[in-house]
């Protein structure tokens, strides 16, 4: 993959590798699409400083998140339907991160189950939950990630309604996919993909199927997940979960500072500045728009972290000055795995963290933890938009 050298690259080889079903899936926004673009067109409204005639030996990317030590201070975000992109993708994508020393997080919608991904590798791994109406399915899902030693449990707060996405409804998406001749034509011209599909046993949602009664097929599984989502999911629900899992608690969803100041006083021990990917509420701020606000009112009382529209170590360097003591990543780890497997999401990796490493050498910085407001320009027009105060 000597050619590749931005996360665009990997995106176009996934697009031409994965059935067009799946790659729009990861590819895609809610309704006009209008969030999921300004979360990666935001960034460029903010501009750098950049400093000369300083050491630039030595530098360091370590830092932590939630106490738990990083080589990077990025994780791999909760994706569903991983496994579709390439054949056993969650594993796949583990893997990569355990050998980088960044947190992977695995989704409750995941194709290879919590079990499959404790079985190959060899670090903890961070959980993601979806609080389903079946709260003794919840109960158990928790102490399963218990029982493989998850070290953080990432509550998804976000998604108690499921925001309309046209591009799947148009695919027909599901998983495994209905063998209509459009899929089968979709497939036929993705041979390396089926040929990695043929290979492996897990086509399912992994997590779900077999672990719930009733459940033990695709046909039953689209049944029962589509009532199951709670729309009465509320802030007192996160007490009984704490008490369940017992370990570090992360609230991924938080958009508004108002909530905010909720996630600060639930108990949790840090929360993510997120828009589920532009893939829920159109029309909602991006996420960077909304982080540095959000930083402001509760950076004191909880530990904030920053998810969507991340493309480059520079996006993260960014979220990082703005006050995120941590970034998620979900795209650039899926086009990576479309593209060609572990070594593809290797390659994201290494080309989000030799991007942040040199950026933050020309900002004048040596130590990714002493990253600041100081390193973005004033005259940044998300600056001057949402008045974000430099210091």
């Amino acid at each position: 993959m000597a050619n590749i050298l931005e996360i665009a690259d990997l995106k176009r080889i996934a697009k031409r590798k994965v059935p067009k079903l799946f790659f729009d899936y990861a590819d895609s926004g809610s309704w006009t699409e209008g969030t999921y673009r300004a979360n990666e067109s935001d960034f460029h409204k903010l501009m750098l400083r950049q400093k000369i005639a300083v050491d630039m030996t030595n530098r360091s990317l370590k830092s932590s998140m939630i106490g738990q030590d990083v080589e990077m201070p990025f994780a791999m975000a909760p994706t569903g339907l991983t496994g579709m992109q390439c054949a056993d993708g969650e594993i796949k994508a583990a893997k990569a991160c355990e050998a980088a020393g960044i947190p992977f997080t695995l989704s409750t919608m995941s194709i290879c189950s919590i079990e499959d991904i404790a079985e190959h590798t060899t670090k903890p791994f961070w959980f993601q939950l979806y609080v389903m109406k079946d709260r003794d399915f919840i109960a158990r899902l928790i102490a399963r990630a218990k029982a493989v030693g998850c070290s953080a449990l990432v509550l998804t707060f976000d998604l108690q309604i499921l925001g309309q996405r046209h591009k799947d409804l148009r695919n027909g998406l599901s998983a495994p996919p209905k063998l209509t001749p459009k899929h089968i034509w979709q497939m036929a011209q993705c041979p390396q993909w089926c040929l990695g599909m043929a290979g492996t046993k897990r086509h399912e949602f992994g997590n779900i199927v077999g672990h719930v009664s009733g459940v033990d097929d695709m046909s039953s599984l689209g049944m029962w997940t589509a009532q199951q989502f709670d729309p009465q999911l509320s802030w007192d629900d996160i007490q009984w979960i704490k008490e369940l899992w017992g370990g570090p608690l992360i609230l991924k969803g938080i958009l508004d500072p108002e909530d905010a100041l909720k996630a600060a006083e639930s108990g949790a021990d840090a929360l993510i500045v997120s828009n589920h990917g532009g893939r829920q509420l159109d029309g909602a701020r991006s996420s960077i728009a909304a982080l540095a606000e959000i930083v402001d009112l509760v950076g004191d009382k909880i530990e904030v972290h920053m998810d969507g529209g991340i493309r480059s170590g520079q996006d993260v360097l960014k979220a990082l000055c703005l006050g995120a003591k941590g970034v998620y990543l979900g795209r650039p780890f899926l086009y990576g795995l479309g593209a060609d497997g572990q070594a593809g999401v290797t390659k994201a990796i290494e080309i989000i963290r030799n991007e942040l490493d040199v950026t933050m050498a020309l900002c004048g910085e040596r130590n990714v933890t002493d990253l600041g407001r100081h390193n973005i320009d004033k005259h940044s027009e998300l600056v001057k938009q949402y008045e974000i105060q430099l210091g």
